[in-house]
């Protein structure tokens, strides 16, 4: 089933979804890496606050290449997951609702995930390309010395994703290869 969904999320609209799902994601979303990451939890340890709202935010773990003319963002792929793990508990804790990138998710973060009712969604690695033409505006919200791997603020538009791991802590990681098995017979 494909889900039309609005950014920021909803804990109802990020309940529905399961593992497998596809979805199109509109809406505004922030992009941070490790770096980015880095920096939100030093804020949050001196107090200070963070330059996104995190209710029902969603944060896509990408790094994009820079813009060519006429266009707000150039390639724009998701970058490995588990480099945010140290940091995305702390963050769902504090409402963020959504992550967008590829790979596996440590047992800590779908732990922290089921406790906020948080979705993690994969995007094409290798596509950057084509992602990027979803991305209908992007701007520096924060720390422009961190070059591509700088906070940003994108409006996107039918930005296609799959639900991997659901708020029930189901991962798509798991299932597909045991559904596979089972359709073809093999142990």
């Amino acid at each position: 089933m494909t889900y039309e969904l609005t950014a920021p999320l909803t804990r109802d609209a990020a309940a529905r979804l399961r593992a497998g799902d596809s979805v199109l994601i509109s809406g505004v979303i922030f992009s941070a890496r490790d770096a980015a990451h880095k920096r939100l939890c030093e804020l949050l340890d001196a107090g200070k606050p963070l330059p996104l709202p995190l209710e029902g935010s969603v944060i896509y773990y990408m790094g994009p290449s820079p813009a060519l003319p006429g266009t707000p963002i150039g390639a724009a792929g998701p970058t490995t997951s588990y480099r945010m793990d140290a940091y995305a508990p702390r963050l769902l804790a504090l409402g963020n609702l959504g992550m967008i990138g590829k790979g596996r998710r440590s047992r800590e973060v779908v732990e922290a995930m089921k406790e906020a009712g948080a979705v993690y969604f994969g995007a094409t690695g290798g596509a950057g390309a084509l992602l990027s033409r979803c991305i209908t505006s992007a701007e520096v919200a924060a720390w422009p010395d961190l070059g591509a791997e700088a906070l940003m603020r994108l409006e996107v538009k039918d930005f296609p994703a799959v639900v991997v791991i659901d708020s029930l802590g189901n991962d798509l990681y798991d299932i597909g290869p045991r559904q596979y098995h089972e359709r073809h017979g093999e142990k």
